[in-house]
């Protein structure tokens, strides 16, 4: 496609009729609620999911690389925001042992089949949550501000031609574009700095539509101590840093992807992109979404799916960015589903932790709600404090919890052995035997034992490189030369914890 041709498809979709849009997406609202009054998207049994985003670096050098589409289709891979990045997303499965094996497994043999194919064209894929090291003969801040005028719309350089991407910098819905995160700051007039960052997405389908909001709430409640044992963002690319490397090793966040996401596509006067708030029930959690500021309105033909019924509704959900969110979804009325999407988590350095994090997730889902655990009861604005606390520090954060028998408590060690024991009690409501939720739940348990995460494995580098004389930005390259080296023998068979050997 050339820019022209894009050019002149992101002016059709800022022409479309903003109020008839908003017409549709009502109709469609009430169409949704009927069906989930009606029972439709019930099901006999939790289901689990997940999405993962890679991005894709020069096998000799660790440099960024754009992926040919062409090459993109073949193995299999969706297009992300940029031209970097691919995602895949697994096959939804039963929370149960063979589900769980199955979203391994597949896993395991597309990523198998996909590196085969992107070695051949010098390529690799890397599993993280922000990249550090820029394609070669760029700096990162020219790769993420690159952009072109075409007709009078601005288009990035290196974003994938999805017309609602480049839209986003054309409408009038005013994102910010700014980067801003300790001791970074990078203005753009896209939404191109967003594709720095890279994560999973685990999601849980609820058995009954009408128990979402209790299990959002409980969601919101393991948030933070989820995104404080699987940070791995770090470091930006040096040359965005305006201070020296010394301030930035002492005063870095652990989980940068989540300042990038907020700080380029909120509004200066409101957070699009922020940690939700409790839903009171089922009518609420469709209202939010109803009732969510439009990004970029699209008409919406039918392609013959049972949820083309709410094809608009769907699409306006696209731009709902919280950090969870409810989903409503399926292709035929027997498939329709409510679920959850957890969005706050970091790619990850191996399949396996990958998958516990999936694991670990649904297992306190199942668990906590059946055995009515009093953090529900936890206010939403300390679950809101444990996030960004996580955010901040990682495993050395303090967070709250409220353990089983409703104490209060800020111990890192207690917070963890009860959370852990949840997940294995919510697996074996589903038919786990112990040792199989012990595999799932060990490498997360290890993490917290030895007091390290992905992201501290990568600062620890860092750091040891810079007291041994090497500048900052040389230190950054090398421990990402080490993260992806490691991750080479590692990432479809092996674990975090043999990095740590």
């Amino acid at each position: 496609m050339s820019a022209s041709e894009l050019a002149a498809q992101v002016t059709a979709a800022l022409e479309i009729d903003g109020e008839a849009f908003a017409s549709r997406v009502e109709a469609e609202t009430e169409t949704l609620r009927s069906e989930l009054d009606d029972g439709t998207f019930n099901n006999p049994q939790a289901i689990v999911g997940l999405e993962y985003e890679f991005y894709a670096v020069d096998a000799e050098t660790d440099a960024l690389m754009r992926v040919p589409r062409r090459l993109l289709e073949y193995i299999g891979f969706e297009k992300e925001l940029g031209l970097h990045n691919a995602e895949l997303s697994t096959t939804p499965q039963p929370l149960s042992t063979y589900g769980l094996r199955a979203q391994e497994s597949e896993l395991q043999a597309k990523l198998a089949a996909a590196r085969t194919e992107v070695a051949r064209e010098g390529m690799a894929l890397v599993s993280d949550g922000l990249w550090t090291v820029p394609p070669i003969g760029e700096t990162a801040s020219e790769y993420l501000t690159n952009s072109i005028e075409q007709d009078g719309m601005r288009m990035a350089t290196n974003m994938s031609r999805a017309v609602r991407y480049h839209a986003m910098a054309n409408t009038d819905y005013a994102a910010e574009l700014q980067l801003d995160a300790p001791h970074v700051s990078l203005s753009a007039d896209t939404v191109m700095p967003e594709s720095l960052i890279t994560s999973i997405q685990p999601h849980y389908q609820v058995p009954h539509a009408h128990d979402l909001p209790e299990r959002f709430r409980y969601a919101l409640r393991i948030a933070g101590p989820l995104l404080a044992v699987s940070v791995n963002s770090p470091f930006f690319p040096p040359d965005l840093y305006d201070a020296d490397g010394e301030t930035v090793l002492s005063e870095c966040w652990m989980e940068n992807r989540i300042p990038v996401f907020e700080s380029v596509l909120n509004p200066e006067d409101s957070r699009k992109v922020a940690f939700p708030e409790d839903v009171d029930s089922l009518d609420d959690a469709v209202d939010r979404i109803a009732s969510d500021e439009t990004v970029v309105p699209a008409e919406i033909d039918s392609k013959g799916r049972f949820d083309d019924a709410f094809a608009h509704f769907r699409h306006k959900h696209g731009s709902f960015w919280r950090w969870v969110r409810p989903v409503f979804g399926g292709a035929t009325k027997k498939s329709a589903n409510a679920r959850i999407e957890f969005r706050p988590l970091p790619g990850q350095p191996t399949v396996q932790g990958t998958v516990s994090l999936l694991a670990v997730f649904a297992g306190l889902l199942q668990s906590l709600p059946r055995r009515e655990h009093p953090v529900y009861h936890q206010s939403w604005e300390t679950a809101e404090e444990n996030f960004y606390a996580a955010v901040r520090d990682g495993l050395d954060a303090e967070l709250n919890w409220v353990t089983a028998d409703g104490t209060e408590t800020t111990d890192t060690e207690e917070l963890y052995a009860e959370l852990f024991e949840l997940a294995r009690d919510g697996l074996e409501l589903r038919g786990l035997r112990a040792e199989e939720a012990n595999r799932y739940i060990q490498p997360l348990r290890a993490r917290v034992d030895r007091g390290i995460t992905p992201a501290r494995w990568k600062h620890d580098r860092v750091a040891e490189r810079v007291a041994d004389g090497e500048p900052f930005a040389q230190a950054v390259w090398g421990m990402q030369s080490d993260y992806i080296d490691a991750q080479a023998e590692t990432l479809v068979d092996g674990t975090f914890l043999e990095w740590l050997e």
